[in-house]
């Protein structure tokens, strides 16, 4: 739990440093800059783009045009330069809208950000002093990435300069690291928080000895004695392979001291039965109980020299889109590694992860193929998913959204359905008891639904900032009202209201928290203007995460808008394909059909969608609605038996008062369907 507080309390510290600004601006990684309503401000040229990454490494400075034109377009006349520069602010300023005038100047001569109204990631990392409760690495966590690394070869020139800014900057972290590897090295600080803070620096340098032996004390000191040991091998091998020298004296002996050391005994007890029964005793690691998962990945191996950029790109992309997902943390490397290296089992134990994304790239005549596994890094380390993907080399720009997406995609779920199972409990916290709430809440059976109710309420105890716990709490007491298993339907609103929206507010970067807000806003208070809002919003936090897209497709329903709808939906299906929880959403296809007049795919997608999930009120109505239509009365008789069965009280008046249409026409077909198929009318 105090891993997860520490975590949210990252996030809090995060937010009140950008409090008083109006834009917030990401420059590790891929660019992103995101107004204070959560609007993507980002302009299409990549020149545009460029602009706004050097006027934010120049935050507060006058930058002269004359510069900048240089910069950008250092093979043009002066005059034709000077042309382009203005053709690309211009677009820079239309991208920001009515905020332009308060983040930029312009003049005939300069440009100039104005640093107080712009939160900027890199100079927030580099920045002090901070809460005594958030060191800089904290923030660096949840800003990984190279230096503006989209906006490679712009120019010559441009090139040379952000080659010094990432050198610049890379010094600049490591300082920080050292500065605060000192403060822990002094300060009374918990294991658990120094290891964490060596393995984030140790992932920037694998040569890090003062990280290393910080990593060292801390495992000892949490009764990780092998483990302890183990990180020394590892810091020896990576100083032997890239700097061809040995471990200083005072890591020598440190691990001379700890190898003598005796084992605690109440360590020494918990480990025994699992040193005896594991089957490579020598290597085998108890491990801790942990509060958040730590996904790690390994940089990509490629078969040509030619591809081995590519493969460390991919490997980076996957990285950068794995720490989207909120409940878990992501570790990848930030330099690529010798083609040679190999990730073996004592490597993997030594990083602490839980998970590990690993990938080969293998060069055809005109296509690469790409496999890529999720391994578990449990007692043994197995692989637990894995999937191939070709693409033809015409088709390097589609990269992100043919391998990249459905890639982490499938890896959330795969984790999530690992983790949810009772042997494989390997963490502890509020996270953990929602993971154990999923799949009982979307099961549409009572029973199972109420101890998900009660397993989110405990996680909400434990840590009532939590945002997946909110967010999912919220989303439960919806489907207590949509299936109406509430006696008080009013208390449910107010109550999914309340969590839906204090999630957001716990978690402004959380895709899940915005996603259930929207689903709220249409369902419960059909709010279709904020609905679609905070889709928006979710859908830029995080466009991987399939369940979005069939929530926002079920608002683009109550909208009138079926063809919408259906293509969200095509969206969902592709990311879905492993997610365990994707069957509970499946309905809405038969109601976006319903609402197209395609009555005949609305049956078929109903009728195998109630028999998958009998218990699931709301899925028998559309499929009752489409044949009315279809004019297949004795075929609804025993859907509506059903229906009546888990809602007695249902009728067509009732649920003219609670269904939410945007529309009359939709609701006044919707109800002629009913009608015909023989729903009592109330």
């Amino acid at each position: 739990m105090a891993q997860q507080n520490a975590h949210q309390n990252n996030l809090v510290a995060l937010d009140v440093g950008a409090r008083q600004a109006i834009v917030r601006i990401h420059l590790l990684g891929a660019l992103r800059a995101i107004s204070y309503l959560g609007e993507d401000l980002v302009p299409r040229g990549r020149k545009a783009r460029a602009i706004l990454g050097y006027l934010c490494l120049h935050a507060g400075q006058r930058v002269p045009r004359a510069k900048l034109a240089a910069l950008l377009w250092d093979r043009v006349p002066d005059q034709q330069a000077r042309a382009s520069l203005r053709q690309s602010l211009r677009e820079l300023l239309l991208a920001f809208g009515p905020l332009a005038d308060e983040v930029l100047e312009t003049d005939a001569e300069m440009v100039r950000l104005n640093q107080r109204a712009c939160w900027v990631d890199s100079a927030a990392i580099l920045a002090g002093p901070h809460p005594a409760n958030l060191l800089r690495t904290d923030l660096a966590a949840l800003c990984e990435g190279e230096l503006l690394e989209d906006l490679n070869g712009i120019s010559e020139a441009f090139d040379e300069w952000l080659l010094m800014e990432r050198a610049r900057f890379a010094t600049e972290v490591t300082a920080v690291f050292d500065e605060e590897l000192h403060q822990i090295a002094q300060a009374d600080v918990p294991a658990e928080r120094r290891a964490g803070l060596a393995r984030r620096i140790i992932a920037c340098d694998p040569t890090h000895e003062g990280a290393s032996r910080i990593l060292m004390t801390a495992l000892a000191d949490m009764g990780e004695k092998a483990q302890a040991l183990r990180e020394f091998e590892r810091c020896r091998m990576a100083m032997r392979s890239r700097l061809e020298v040995e471990p200083a004296a005072e890591t020598r002996a440190l691990y001379e001291r700890l190898r003598s050391a005796p084992t605690c005994p109440k360590h020494e007890a918990a480990q025994a039965p699992q040193a005896q029964s594991a089957p490579h005793s020598s290597i085998a690691v108890v491990a801790p109980i942990a509060s958040r998962l730590r996904i790690g990945v390994i940089p990509f191996q490629a078969t040509t020299e030619e591809n081995a950029q590519l493969a460390f790109s991919l490997s980076q992309e996957i990285g950068s889109a794995l720490a989207r997902f909120r409940w878990f943390d992501v570790v990848a490397a930030l330099t690529p590694q010798p083609q040679t290296a190999q990730w073996d089992e004592a490597f993997l134990r030594a990083k602490g992860w839980h998970y590990a994304v690993e990938g080969n790239l293998i060069s055809g005549a005109d296509k690469i193929s790409i496999s890529i596994r999720l391994l578990d890094i449990g007692q043994d380390i197995r692989p637990v998913w894995s999937d191939r993907f070709e693409l033809a080399t015409t088709m390097m720009d589609q990269l992100h959204d043919r391998v990249v997406a459905p890639v982490v995609a499938r890896i959330d779920p795969a984790i999530l359905f690992i983790e949810g199972q009772q042997t494989a409990q390997r963490r502890s916290g509020a996270t953990s008891l929602v993971i154990q709430a999923l799949p009982l809440l979307l099961l549409m059976r009572r029973d199972r639904f109420e101890r998900a109710g009660q397993l989110l309420d405990e996680a909400l105890k434990q840590d009532s900032q939590n945002a997946k716990a909110g967010a999912w709490k919220a989303l439960w007491h919806v489907i207590n009202v949509g299936q109406g298993w509430t006696s008080e339907p009013s208390v449910d609103r107010k109550m999914a209201q309340e969590l839906a929206f204090r999630a957001v507010k716990n978690d402004p970067e959380s895709a899940e928290a915005h996603a259930v807000c929207g689903h709220v806003c249409a369902f419960l208070e059909k709010d279709f203007d904020s609905a679609v809002h905070y889709f928006d919003v979710a859908s830029r936090l995080n466009p991987n995460i399939a369940f979005l897209w069939a929530m926002s497709a079920a608002t683009y329903c109550y909208l009138g808008q079926p063809d919408v709808a259906l293509k969200n939906l095509a969206r969902y299906q592709y990311l879905a394909s492993l997610d365990p929880t994707a069957h509970f959403w499946d309905s809405v296809f038969t109601t976006a059909y319903n609402l197209k007049g395609d009555y005949e795919q609305a049956y078929r997608h109903g009728r195998r969608f109630v028999r998958e999930n009998p218990d699931f009120s709301n899925g028998y109505k559309p499929l009752i609605a489409a044949l009315g239509h279809l004019g297949r009365r004795e075929a609804a008789a025993p859907y509506i038996e059903k229906l009546l069965e888990l809602e007695p009280h249902f009728t067509i008046a009732r649920f003219i008062g609670s269904y939410p249409f945007a529309r009359q026409e939709d609701r006044d077909n919707y109800v002629r369907g009913l009608e015909l198929a023989g729903v009592p009318k109330g």
